[in-house]
């Protein structure tokens, strides 16, 4: 919920993506790769194609040069480790229910808003392609475009700077709570979501829809 006390008007919203507008997941792929043996696939994302491994690519870092890596490390998973690139389109399982209804309501009724995510320049087109409703943003900033990644204070400021926004008339929007609170530190009005439902209500009293 956005802070207690007496706040600005707000402006501006920030969005994250995967996980708040669109459904990202490696299991909605995985399994189909391991032919739904939860373990098998649970052991793999934790000790192979881990999020720590994830998010170098996020950073930056080239998925060949990463996957290459992974190679090297673990050649009897060859076949899954390549698929976390040739198949990335499968992790993603659609929008999140109720959550592009309200970013469409917070657009038509002329809010300023802005897209803030942890995203892999390489993926993030395929994405753009599926799903129209990325271009209504004035601008979206990705980690992998800038190497940068949330919660590091610096890609707050760069999007502070991109976007031309004041963060205490902003707000910023991300279910990871990690990212929420970095983003209260760097003086930003926050909600961490957990559902659309949920985001309505804070939305409403935050006084940029209706209640």
């Amino acid at each position: 919920m956005p802070g207690s006390g007496a706040p600005d008007r707000l402006q501006a919203v920030v969005f994250d993506l995967g996980g708040v507008l669109i459904d990202w997941n490696p299991r909605h792929l995985f399994r189909k790769v391991f032919d739904g043996d939860e373990p098998a696939m649970e052991h793999f994302l934790a000790t192979v194609c881990t999020p720590a491994w994830n998010d170098q690519q996020d950073r930056g870092r080239p998925f060949e040069v990463g996957i290459a890596l992974l190679l090297a490390e673990h050649p009897g998973f060859a076949e899954p480790i390549r698929a976390f690139r040739s198949r990335w389109i499968e992790m993603l399982a659609g929008p999140v229910p109720g959550s592009v209804e309200l970013l469409s309501e917070l657009r038509e009724r002329g809010t300023a808003i802005f897209a803030l995510s942890n995203w892999s320049a390489e993926t993030y087109p395929e994405a753009r392609d599926h799903y129209p409703f990325l271009s209504w943003f004035q601008q979206i900033l990705l980690s992998g475009e800038v190497g940068l990644a949330k919660p590091d204070p610096a890609i707050f400021e760069l999007a502070r700077e991109r976007f031309g926004i004041r963060p205490a008339a902003s707000l910023f929007i991300d279910d990871s709570l990690a990212n929420v609170e970095g983003a209260r530190a760097a003086g930003f009005q926050t909600t961490h979501f957990r559902d659309a439902r949920s985001l309505r209500r804070d939305l409403a009293a935050a006084g940029l829809l209706p209640g």
